[in-house]
């Protein structure tokens, strides 16, 4: 698990469905949200990006910060 850099379309409230994610200093598009799910402690996203790998996205609201890993 890293941290990392996920850009987001914010409609109402921030971080509604990311679209693209920095990992390994590369920007990967995100193609597909595969599933959404929200805990206690803030959103989750299972992604695909460009290239077919797929990610889990975490955005820990009281942290303000995102978490990546690859699945």
């Amino acid at each position: 698990m890293g941290d990392g850099l996920v850009e987001c379309h914010s409609g109402s409230e921030y971080a509604e469905q990311p679209t693209a994610l920095q990992w390994e200093g590369q920007r990967l598009e995100i193609k597909a949200v595969l599933a959404q799910w929200r805990t206690p402690e803030g959103k989750c996203f299972r992604v695909r990006a460009a290239g077919g790998r797929e990610f889990e996205l975490f955005y820990g609201e009281r942290s303000a910060e995102w978490r990546i890993s690859l699945k």
